[in-house]
This record gives C-alpha cells, structure tokens and sequence, in this order.
C-alpha cells in the first residue's frame, strides 16, 4: 500500500520513511462497511478534515462535555451518543469524538471503539493524533497490531503524523502477540530513519519485549544506548532488566545492576525491584542475603506488597519451612495485605509437600470464610498428597469435589489421579478415568500421561497391556522418548521377561534413541537378575565408551550383581572407584558388603574403604530469620 504525499512537509518526509517501513510488515485491510482504511489511506487527500466550528446548538448539548462523557457507563449509551454527534450538522468537534473513544476504551470496550471509529471514517468525522492513538491502542489490545499500521496510513492521509506515543503503542502490541523481531526491526527502523526520537517508554517497551524472550544482553545494550543519546532510564528499565537477570538466575550481575542505579543513577527503587531480588536469591536459597535485603526495604519504608509476600511464602514452603511461611502470612495480615489465592495455594502445597494433610485442609477450609474461591491447582495440590499418601478414597472424594463445584480439572489433575489409582493397584478405576478423560474431547493425554500409565501397568505386572498401548502411542506418532523406554524394560525386566527387556533395549539404535544412566542401570539389573554378569560388565564399559557416566546407583547395581553371583575380583576395584568419585553405597549394597567380609568371601582389609563409602547425614538448610513482627 503506497502512501500518496500530502502537502505537508512534514507528512511529506513521514510518508516517505513509512512507505519503505511498510516493506518489512504485512498491513492488511482494516474494513469498514464500505471500505478498508487501506483503500482509503491511498486515495489522494490534499487537505485534512477539520470541523466546522461548534453551532449554538451544540454548545447548548455540550455545556459540560467532560461530566457528560464521564457519565457514559455501558455500550448502549455510547452508541446513542455517538447517533446524536453523527446526525449533527456540522459535525462536532474532534475533540468530542475522541473523549467518546476514549470512555469506551476506559471501559476495555475496545471493539467497539473500533466499530464507532469505522463509522467516523465512513461519515467522515474529523480525527487527529490523539483520536488514532486511541484506536491503535484497541487494535493492540486485541492483538490486531497489524490492522495499527493500516490506521497509521489512514491517519497520514488526513494529515495526522504519528508521534512517539502511536510508535510505542505499535511496539508494544507486537510484543503482545510475541512478535518481539519484527518490534525489534521496527524500533532499528525507527531510528535509523528518524521518524521519532525513541523516550524512555519506548525504550523500556523494547526492553519489556526482549527480557520476555529470555534476551538479557540486548536489553543492557539498549540501556547503554539510553546513555549515549541522552535518555534518562527510569526505576522501570533496570527493573524490567532486573527481574529477568533474576529469573535466569544471574543474581549477581543483577545485584550489579542494582548497585549501579541506586550509586550511580541516583534511581531509588521500588517494591518491584526489591521483589525481583528476593525472588531470585529465594531460588538460589540465599536466606542471610533475602534477610538483609528484607531489612533495607524496611529502612527505605518501601512495604512488601501483596505479590512480595507471597512470593516468600512460596519459596519458604519449597525449602519445607512451612511453619515460617504461615508466621509470614500472620505479618502481611498485621500489615493490612490480605493474602490472595496464589498465597493459599503456596501453604497448602507446602503441608501437603511435608505430609501435613490435617493442617492443609484447615487452610483450605478457612479460604472460603475469606471470600477466596479455590481453583484447580489448590484442588491438585491436595490430589497430589493425597495420592502420594495412599489415601485414594479421599482422592476420589476431591476429584468428585471438582467437577461439582463447576471447575475442569486439567490434564495435572488427571495425571495426579491416575498415578494415585495405580500406585494402589486400581488399574481398571485408572483405565476408565484415563477413557474418560479422553471422551469427548475434554483433555488430551500429555507425554507424562503416557508416561504414568505405562509405569502404572508395568509396575501391576500388566507388561502386557503397556506393550500394547507403546505399539499404539507408536502407530498414532506420539513421542516415544529414552523415559516410555526405560520404563518399558523396568517392567519387563521386574516381570521375568528379559527377552522383551533386551528386545526392547537393542530397539533404541533403531529409533535414534541414546540410553541415558537409568536406561544402563535397569539393563544392567536385568541382566544382573538373569545371572548374566558378563552382559553386565560388558554394558557397564558401553557406558563409558558412549560418554554416559555411571551413577552411584550404576555401581551398587553392579556391586549387588557380583555378589549374588559370588563373582569377587573386580569388588575392591569398583569400591576404589567409587571412593574416587565420591559416590556412596546404599543400605542394601552395605549390608551383602558386610555379610560377604563376615563370611570369608572377601578380605577384611576392606572394611575400612567400605567404611568410606557409608553415606553422612547432610546438613539443614539455614533457618531464614524474620525482623517484621
């Protein structure tokens, strides 16, 4: 779509610089009744529309203009009002128009501010850069950034140039719908052909865009780019820059950051900044440096808010210091922040991870006196423990619970019921919730669904069944993963049937498929289990020679296998390696190592390596110290 050239000079320059912009985006029509703004953008305009002045009349309907657009509450009467302006001769002032536009997308209308702009180019009706802006900002709401461009023509065409604030609309609604390249090129274009010097909101949206994609080196260029052309960055760039640091986990060079725009920035940050941090030295379980940054908000007087708290709650439940966590949320009460449902939902988890189901329900019965409404992933959370527990009729119970209370359980919940019913040997409950689940269209089995119910049937000693199922995974072109085949010959293996075991192992090459660790240590307790020690050894130095290193559990495997076969001379070699790689022995392993030293079979001497190889009790974590009471 060419853009034709107005008189002014300035459009004139714009015009030319959008037409070679346009070449890297696709502008389709944006249609109104009768015509798209694309058609209209083309057509040769001259001059731009401007109203007459007001009439008597009008001025006697828009006395207090400002009240009475504040006054418009629902779709219905925008439209009245919007018939009364239309009908109008002359037409009222763009001013008008656009504070109507503007009430509508106060209220998220932004459809119909869209339809009623369409209209307003159908009549016409004056616009200006305030007036597109607005309908630009509907466009990228909706995640319509492409029809923004087509307004940006349409706009030209009356005489309106896009300022910085229409750009940064633009660059945002790309971000929306993660087009964070071309809002890149975009930006680059913008500059190199000057349509507008970039401000700070520009920048931190190009910043905001590229952390979301994980890009943490563009954005500090970018932010060094602020420097050179005199842009001053604001609390808002190094937190954006901040918090992604944080969730990649480079604390530290984020903690850099901070230092440099409190010392030399002069910046002071806010809550969201001191959130980001703590967040990030939570994940990495710095307890002393969360409480000394903990304590600097305090003297700042900058207040946790509700997203800090929970957030410390959620990381205090992960480390199982869920005692701490309800004590943090006694303090946010105290504090006037009510914890919300993400904070429920982080102490319910945290009981339920320690096993505390009786403390779990209490809180989550004590939501609903709240007013806070459980939703699927409190329901799972408490499925899951349940599960783990065995308490499968409590499980059913809750699942029952779920469907009642109108929610959809997704494919969490499914998978966390299905893992529960065969964990207790319900294979038949489990193979109709896994139809049911199916039925319909309601959820679609994931690679850990498979996964579950493969291991379920294995582990039931219906290898059988799991064989039939992986053939049919296999013929509908699931994803028939290294993990679906380990379980496989776990099972076939545990099931006395090393033939499919082996089978199944030797079918790996076939399908591209590189055996990990586990894959090795279930073949080699197979073969171990056979009496086939040889095989076992032999696969033990595969492992090195495909690059795959053995685990302590690969050697306690091995060691169990040579001593059932009463096969002692390579026992002492194995003990030293696993000395030198600081692996240890299992309670098993120890006690078959202690019989063999007691009964003769092996020489005493060893006791004292073996002695290295008994595992220590690791220490506890730091306790993490609250000031706040």
């Amino acid at each position: 779509m060419m853009i034709k050239i107005p008189k002014n000079a300035a459009s004139f320059m714009l015009c030319n610089a959008f037409n070679k912009l346009q070449g890297t985006f696709t502008v389709h029509s944006f249609k109104t009744s009768n015509f798209s703004f694309s058609e209209l953008a083309s057509q040769t305009i001259l001059t731009p529309f401007h109203s007459n002045p007001a009439s008597n009349r009008e001025s006697l309907l828009f006395d207090h203009p400002r009240s009475m657009f504040e006054k418009i509450t629902n779709f219905d009467d925008a439209l009245k009002l919007f018939d009364e302006m239309t009908q109008r001769q002359p037409l009222p002032s763009v001013v008008k128009f656009t504070q109507l536009l503007q009430a509508l997308t106060k209220m998220k209308h932004y459809s119909c501010s869209i339809n009623l702009f369409k209209q307003m180019a159908a009549v016409p009706a004056p616009v200006n850069v305030y007036t597109t802006a607005i309908v630009i900002k509907c466009c990228c709401e909706l995640h319509y950034t492409n029809q923004g461009f087509a307004i940006v023509a349409y706009g030209l065409k009356r005489g309106v140039v896009p300022n910085v604030c229409i750009f940064n609309t633009i660059l945002n609604g790309l971000i929306l719908e993660d087009r964070i390249l071309e809002a890149e090129t975009l930006f680059k274009k913008l500059i190199k052909g000057k349509l507008c010097e970039p401000d700070v909101v520009m920048y931190n949206t190009m910043i905001k865009g590229l952390c979301k994609v994980g890009n943490n080196d563009t954005p500090i260029a970018l932010l060094r780019l602020m420097d050179e052309r005199g842009c001053e960055p604001n609390v808002t760039t190094y937190s954006t820059i901040i918090d992604s640091l944080c969730k990649d986990k480079m604390v530290d060079d984020a903690l850099k950051l901070f230092n440099e725009m409190i010392l030399h920035k002069g910046i002071l940050p806010n809550v969201v900044t001191y959130t980001s941090l703590i967040h990030g030295l939570c994940n990495l379980g710095r307890w002393e440096d969360v409480s000394k940054m903990l304590k600097e908000m305090e003297d700042k007087k900058i207040s946790p808010d509700v997203l800090t708290f929970s957030m410390l709650v959620d990381a205090l439940c992960k480390e199982g210091k869920v005692d701490d966590a309800k004590a943090l949320m006694n303090i946010m009460v105290k504090r006037g922040k009510d914890p919300n449902l993400v904070t429920y939902n982080s102490l319910i988890d945290g009981y339920c991870l320690r096993g505390e189901m009786r403390k779990a329900r209490e809180v989550f019965d004590s939501m609903r006196s709240r007013g806070i409404i459980p939703n699927v992933i409190t329901y799972n959370s408490l499925l899951n423990a349940y599960c783990k527990n065995s308490k499968i009729e409590k499980a059913m119970l809750l699942f029952d619970e779920i469907i009642e209370k109108g929610l959809k359980p997704n494919v969490v919940t499914y998978n966390t019921m299905l893992h529960g019913l065969y964990r207790v040997g319900r294979c038949k409950d489990a193979r109709e919730l896994f139809n049911e689940m199916q039925a319909h269209n309601r959820i679609s089995p994931d690679a850990c669904t498979y996964r579950i119910v493969l291991e379920g049937l294995c582990n039931n000693h219906q290898v059988d069944e799991a064989l039939s199922l992986f053939r049919l995974m296999g013929e509908n072109k699931l994803d028939l993963d290294i993990v679906v085949y380990t379980i496989l010959i776990d099972g076939a293996s545990k099931c006395g049937k090393p033939e499919i075991a082996k089978a199944l192992f030797n079918e790996l090459s076939i399908r591209g498929l590189h055996p990990n660790v586990r894959t090795y240590n279930v073949m080699m307790g197979c073969f171990c289990r056979e009496g086939l020690v040889k095989e076992a050894k032999e696969l033990f130095l595969q492992m090195e020679e495909m690059g795959c290193l053995p685990d302590h559990v690969t050697y306690n495997v091995l060691l169990q296998g040579l001593l059932k076969n009463e096969q002692h001379d390579t026992i002492e070699m194995l003990l030293k390696e696993m000395d030198g790689q600081y692996l240890s022995v299992d309670a098993s392993t120890l006690s078959m190592l202690l019989h063999h030293v007691s009964s003769g079979s092996l020489d005493g001497t060893l006791l004292k390596l073996i002695g290295k190889l008994v595992p220590k009790k690791g220490m506890d974590a730091p306790c993490f110290q609250y000031r706040w009471r």
